[in-house]
């Protein structure tokens, strides 16, 4: 079904292009298509003062749409940010316990920031924060094949037999794991340092893979995400990505929307 729908007014003139709901919202930077619908399914979203409803089409230039009371600016600029999220940060917008929030970190008044995808609180390394909906949506689509690369400090010395049960797939509760690249960086003393690297996304995956062969994680660190690494980077600074990274973004993720 189309995203769009063109109308032609009662005097026959203006065309106007009226839009789905949650991919408009999306665009503003509220969230991702999925977080946007999920927004609209509690109520929480009114288009002309009316209570909004899941799949309907909507004017961004003449109708008044709100979230939580706020109107949403439907015009402005997109931003993305390369952060070396620190442990003890959470990669969400809210917190209810008051811990530090990724998004804390690149302070940018008057634009709300969402991560692209997120680690864990204990988990550090590279993380995305954008406004751009869309883009995110993308680069979480469930079948994306995009390379995320972890280093993880493991307890002992992973066996060969179960080195290859991680690179094969590992049995979780949800099911067996895809395929990964995993190779040993180096020994230490009582345990080891992995390379892993994964084209999925499942929760607190890297941790619990090494669990399932009885090698529980001391310590875990994204490195990259596709092309892009932390290099230049210390844990807590950020950069903005360049005019060429986001054009490549863009490809890769409409090359793997699926």
């Amino acid at each position: 079904m189309s995203n769009y729908l063109v109308t032609r007014g009662q005097t026959g003139g203006d065309r106007a292009v009226r839009e789905r709901l949650h991919k408009v919202l999306a665009r503003a930077g509220i969230g991702s298509r999925r977080a946007c619908e999920e927004l609209i399914r509690a109520g929480r979203v009114l288009v002309d003062g009316e209570l909004a409803s899941i799949g309907m089409l909507v004017d961004p230039e003449k109708q008044d749409i709100c979230v939580d009371g706020q109107r949403v600016p439907l015009a402005g600029q997109s931003y993305y940010f390369l952060v070396y999220k620190p442990k003890g940060y959470v990669s969400t917008v809210r917190d209810p316990q008051g811990r530090p929030k990724v998004t804390d970190l690149v302070p940018l008044p008057g634009v709300r920031l969402f991560p692209v995808g997120r680690l864990d609180l204990q988990t550090s390394g590279l993380l995305l924060l954008t406004n751009d909906g869309e883009l995110t949506f993308l680069l979480t689509h469930p079948k994306h094949d995009i390379w995320k690369t972890y280093q993880a400090v493991v307890e002992g010395a992973p066996s060969a037999e179960e080195m290859a049960r991680l690179q094969q797939g590992v049995d979780l509760p949800e099911g067996r794991t895809a395929p990964a690249k995993v190779k040993v960086l180096t020994e230490l003393p009582g345990g080891a340092l992995l390379e892993i690297a994964l084209q999925e996304g499942k929760k607190r995956q890297v941790r619990r893979m090494c669990e399932a062969i009885g090698h529980p994680v001391i310590a875990l660190r994204r490195t990259s995400l596709a092309f892009l690494t932390l290099s230049g980077l210390h844990s807590g600074q950020y950069r903005q990505l360049t005019p060429e990274e986001v054009r490549s973004l863009k490809e890769m993720a409409h090359g793997c929307k699926g």
